[in-house]
């Protein structure tokens, strides 16, 4: 049986994410909260124009954030 701790799915973009862009998890996901009621791709468009995110790391926060608030 495998002990792997890796985080599997938008999780595991985290640690290049933080180390990309400089901010911690919590700095993302706070701006995203803060964009009530935006679908899926209108936060990912948002955090690429106005935060300089690329596709990926974006797409990865934007599905953590909207899986927690289920």
């Amino acid at each position: 049986m495998s002990t792997d701790t890796k985080p599997k799915g938008p999780a595991s973009y985290f640690p290049s994410i933080e180390k990309s862009y400089g901010q911690p998890m919590a700095h993302w996901l706070g701006l995203l909260a803060k964009k009530p009621g935006l679908k899926h791709m209108e936060l990912v468009s948002y955090l690429k124009t106005e935060h300089g995110l690329g596709h990926g790391h974006a797409n990865a926060l934007v599905a953590h954030h909207l899986n927690a608030q289920r």
